[in-house]
Formats: C-alpha cells, sequence, structure tokens
C-alpha cells in the first residue's frame, strides 16, 4: 500500500472502528528473549531471534516510525535477510511495498503461492463482503512461494507452514520451532477467549471458521502448545482460551461483547507505545480474567 493510501485507511478505520474494541495492539516491546513486537498504528508485527539470525513475521503498514520503533529493540534492519509474510493485507505487507522507505530491499518474502496471486494481480482483495477492493500491493522483493505443510530451515530455526484460507484466499499461519505460532489474521482475541477473524474482512466467513477449527485440530492432535501470537489482538499461550470461539466470528459492525476494559477506545492513537516501555516492560499475555468468569 502505498503512504498516502495508509494515510487514508488510518483515517477511515479510526472512525470506523473506534469504541467497538476490536483492535488491541500490543504495545512495542518483547514477548520473552526470542519474540520482539513492534506496533504500528492497530497492527504488530514481530522478530524472531536465535542462534544469531532473525526472521521477521509480517511487514505492517507503509509506516513512517519502523527504523525508529526497531531501533527501540536493538534490532537493525539491514540484519533482516528473511520476512514471512501471513497474507498481503495492506496492514502486513506495507514496509515491503515500491514507495516505502526500503528497509528491506534485500529480504527474501516467503509466502504461501495462493496468496501470490494477490501480488501478481490475478485476483483483487476484496473487503466488506466484495463491496470494496483494497489497493494493489507493488513490490520488487524476492520471493519464496510456499505450499501448506512445507517446513523450512532457516540458520536452523524450524519453520512449517500452515494454509488457513478465509480471511484472504492463501493466508498462511508460521509454526516455528513448533513453540511460537504466528496467525496474522486468523484469529481474534475477545475477552472471553479467541473467534475467527473481523467478518467484514473476511473473503470467506464460512472458510476462515473451518479453517480455524482445523488448526486447532492440528495442535492438539500433536500435543503443541505453543505461543499463539497474532497480529492485531495480543498473545496467549492457552489453547482452550485462543480457540474458545472458534465456530463465532468476531462481528465488525458493533461494539464487543463482554466489554474489555484493557482494549483503546482508538487502537490508532499510540500514546502508551514508548521507547521507555519496550526497553523495560515484557509484553503481557492476553488477560484471561473475563473467559474464566463467563467460562465457569
Amino acid at each position: 500500500m502505498s503512504k498516502k493510501d495508509s494515510r487514508f485507511q488510518k483515517r477511515v478505520m479510526s472512525l470506523m472502528f473506534r469504541g467497538k474494541e476490536i483492535f488491541k495492539p500490543l504495545n512495542t516491546g518483547w514477548i520473552d528473549d526470542r519474540v520482539a513486537c513492534v506496533r504500528e498504528w492497530i497492527a504488530n508485527i514481530f522478530f524472531y531471534t536465535k542462534n544469531g539470525t532473525t526472521i521477521m513475521i509480517d511487514a505492517g503498514y507503509n509506516y513512517d516510525r519502523l527504523r525508529e520503533k526497531m531501533g527501540w529493540l536493538g534490532i537493525d534492519p539491514a540484519s533482516i535477510r528473511h520476512i514471512l509474510v501471513t497474507h498481503q493485507d495492506t496492514d502486513h505487507v506495507g514496509a515491503l511495498e515500491r514507495d516505502s522507505e526500503g528497509l528491506f530491499r534485500e529480504a527474501t518474502i516467503y509466502l504461501s503461492e495462493i496468496e501470490n496471486r494477490y501480488l501478481e494481480g490475478e485476483v483483487r482483495r476484496g473487503v466488506y463482503f466484495h463491496l470494496y477492493k483494497l489497493p494493489m500491493v507493488v513490490t520488487d522483493n524476492p520471493r519464496t512461494l510456499l505450499q501448506d505443510g512445507q517446513v523450512l530451515d532457516i540458520g536452523g530455526i524450524r519453520v512449517e507452514c500452515l494454509l488457513v484460507p478465509g480471511h484472504t484466499w492463501g493466508h498462511m499461519v508460521y509454526l516455528i520451532d513448533n513453540e511460537y505460532l504466528f496467525t496474522g489474521d486468523t484469529l481474534w482475541f475477545g475477552a472471553d477467549g479467541g473467534y475467527s477473524f473481523i467478518n467484514v474482512l473476511a473473503e470467506d466467513i464460512g472458510l476462515s471458521k473451518r479453517s480455524l477449527a482445523a488448526l486447532e485440530k492440528t495442535l492438539r492432535d500433536r500435543q503443541l502448545s505453543p505461543r499463539i501470537i497474532t497480529g492485531h489482538t495480543g498473545w496467549t499461550d492457552n489453547l482452550d482460551f485462543a480457540f474458545a470461539h472458534r465456530d463465532r466470528v468476531c462481528n465488525g459492525f458493533k461494539k464487543q461483547k463482554p466489554h474489555d476494559p484493557k482494549a483503546p477506545r482508538d487502537g490508532y492513537v499510540e500514546t502508551e507505545d514508548t521507547e521507555e516501555r519496550a526497553c523495560t516492560v515484557r509484553l503481557e499475555k492476553q488477560d484471561e480474567s473475563i473467559w474464566r468468569s463467563t467460562s465457569g
């Protein structure tokens, strides 16, 4: 998404979703010693570091403060050579856009073969029940196209690529070292647990719910309990919380219930995202107190 389109989306979505308690991004900081997070308005991008290699997960908006906030975390943009893209929505690939600052020009991007059809212009990304088409993303980065179930070794880091279509046709999640699951826009965490992501932004709501149920089954069948890290609503290590409402979807038309007292009124306001906090405060997982009280 061009800088102009990014600014337009910020204005429109801020007005559209203000007060609905839908977007609850993490502030910039560290989840643990391996996973760092940068906040870009309502979106989060992540960095996974092991054995001297750092992998970036998603690339956010075409955002003017990315270099600055990476600096808070001690991450040099020039060190990034691998970027896992969950999907090509404009709030997940903006830093790869041709008119961006170009922090990652030399990085290879990884995305599903199906998702690449958006970047090639074979299909257009539809939102609001296909009534509106998002602007195309134009990037010159080299690409590696992925298949469902493919396993990568990037500098000794194991990355398993799992297709979860619905939000977009080729959306992927990434299971890293069997300990961290980066879900992009597959999951939305409400105060009472996880739902399929926002209805008005899905290509196919029914498919997104089926994909979410299949993802849960994969994790449980393999007895995996990774840290589940979302693109807009924080993280958890509790599978029961994460998949509490796997058969339901977040409704983008109304204020969410039950009320989440920690949700910002407007996720685009970044006053709480500061360098001091990024350097001193670990990013806590999603508060499960309301979920526990409502689930009995």
